[in-house]
């Protein structure tokens, strides 16, 4: 029996729109590329896919999933990961869209193609380069080679995106922890696909795919929007029950990157169905209106850093016991902020004396005017200021340098004492959120009081030995959660403006 090739790859990037930063290849690059064989392997059993990051994702599921079936070849091809940042340059993702391309042309011919996406990528003169991605698959394999996709939880859905796929899956789990799941379920489904394509290895294939679709106005909602927790619970729990009608392939939601420009953004549900149209409207119609109804639950205010630090202080069983991490929520570099808030530091180092302080901040030219220092020397210098001083002006400081050298996926690092408090400074920027972070860099975690992370859920999962108190704090910065009503869009969004009924703003439906 003919073996079926099956390819696999990754592209996944999240842009904030409102960052001045672009991503370049050299990003992707530095933080998670892979080709080939140096692939497979990584997503083989008991391997790391994406070190520093996470150990089994999308690719790892879908590879596990199949490498025992005799009947199938897997193709790896690349797989590039950046962390979140401003939109990628136009050489970057014309280089990484011809990259893909050449590895399908390459490997061909193949019978199917999984493609690990985020599904709010932004890039120069393309305001929608994940579906162009999808796009250029289908026009480089053909129409009738299966091409599925998987988003993140966050992505932004568009009909260029669903009219280029023929399935898009994505996460159920936020913070996210069902990458290797996803990858597993992909795998499932284009086996499924790939058997429609031959009439007699499955006597159903006559049978029609149908996806529906709808797209709401609303940018946020669902409180805290934890997929444990009200209102969301609820949301996720009607999709797991609608994935067990037998006609039902996947149900996904979508609640969008609120930091993304694209002009028809907001939240979505996707339902696909193999030959019952009729279900695939209905419930992507419920899932709709299930959505809109958590529009009402906004997320919780964040907290000023003054009042935090003096909940800090207060909270002495917590500090004793472990620590007390303040999430930066306005300079989240996981949702694409460039990680250079000095407006907290500040507070810290006028405020939170006498309490042990691990902060980070991306300085690449504080780091090379200290180049000719070591540890245990006396500095004094400006830092911050150079990437958004309109947000971020530079600040004074001094101090010892406790530590100097490389740091796992940021670049060069020096870390100032500055009383008791520990400032690191990174070359690129500092995804914080484990603590390995702060213990790659001479730091531990246990003796702190105030722990601060730029990242807003999965940190939770990663800090959980240490954290003992949670505050989110507001400074100010590209992702407080009201900085995208400067965008222009093509629709009223809530809760910007005041809008009744999603039906009559906006409904997307799409039949495949």
């Amino acid at each position: 029996m003919k073996k079926k090739r099956i390819a696999y790859a990754r592209i996944a990037q999240e842009t904030n729109a409102l960052s001045p930063l672009l991503t370049e290849l050299s990003d992707f690059e530095r933080t998670h590329y892979l080709e080939g064989k140096a692939l497979a392997m990584a997503c083989a059993s008991n391997q790391y896919e994406a070190r520093g990051f996470v150990k089994n994702a999308e690719l790892s599921g879908f590879v596990q999933e199949l490498e025992g079936l005799t009947d199938i070849e897997l193709v790896p091809l690349f797989s590039a990961w950046a962390v979140p940042s401003g939109q990628l340059s136009k050489e970057c993702i014309e280089t990484l869209s011809q990259k893909l391309v050449e590895a399908v042309n390459a490997h061909g011919p193949l019978d199917g193609l999984y493609l690990s996406l985020h599904g709010a990528m932004r890039a120069e003169e393309q305001v929608d380069p994940d579906g162009d991605l999808l796009a250029l698959m289908k026009q480089t394999l053909g129409t009738e080679i299966p091409v599925i996709a998987s988003f993140d939880l966050h992505a932004v859905l568009t009909e260029h995106k669903i009219s280029n796929a023929d399935l898009l899956v994505a996460y159920r789990t936020n913070p996210h922890r069902d990458h290797k799941k996803i990858g597993r379920q992909c795998a499932r489904l284009l086996l499924h696909l790939i058997s429609k394509k031959i009439p007699n290895e499955n006597p159903d294939s006559e049978s029609k795919l149908y996806v529906a679709w709808r797209s709401l106005p609303m940018i946020l909602g669902g409180g805290t929007t934890l997929d444990f927790l009200p209102p969301m619970r609820r949301v996720f729990k009607r999709m797991k029950e609608m994935e067990k009608h037998p006609d039902i392939l996947t149900v996904s939601i979508y609640m969008c990157q609120p930091w993304h420009d694209h002009p028809d953004l907001g939240w979505a549900s996707y339902v696909a169905s193999d030959g019952n149209e009729i279900l695939a409207e209905k419930y992507a119609d419920e899932l709709a209106d299930l959505l809109w109804t958590t529009r009402v639950k906004q997320p919780p205010p964040f907290t000023p850093i003054i009042d935090a630090i003096s909940q800090a202080r207060k909270s002495w069983i917590a500090r004793r016991s472990g620590a007390v991490f303040f999430v930066d929520a306005s300079d989240v570099v996981t949702a694409g902020s460039p990680g250079n808030n000095t407006l907290i530091i500040k507070s810290l180092i006028e405020n939170a004396q006498g309490l042990n302080c691990f902060v980070a901040i991306r300085d690449p030219y504080f780091i090379e005017h200290l180049a000719a220092c070591k540890e245990g020397d006396h500095i004094q210098g400006e830092l911050g200021g150079h990437l958004t001083p309109e947000l971020y002006p530079n600040i004074s400081v001094e101090g010892q340098i406790y530590f100097k050298g490389e740091s796992s996926g940021f670049g060069q690092a020096i870390v100032i004492q500055y009383g008791t408090i520990y400032i690191c400074v990174t070359q690129a920027s500092p995804a914080v959120m484990k603590a390995d972070f702060y213990h790659q860099l001479g730091l531990n975690v246990w003796k702190a009081d105030i722990v601060v992370v730029k990242n807003l859920f999965p940190w939770r999962l990663f800090c959980l030995p240490f954290n003992r108190k949670s505050i989110y704090v507001q400074t100010e910065g590209i992702t407080d959660l009201m900085a995208a009503s400067r965008i222009d869009f093509n629709r009223d969004l809530y809760p910007f403006e005041s809008v009744e009924d999603w039906r009559t703003t906006d409904s997307k439906e799409v039949s495949t």
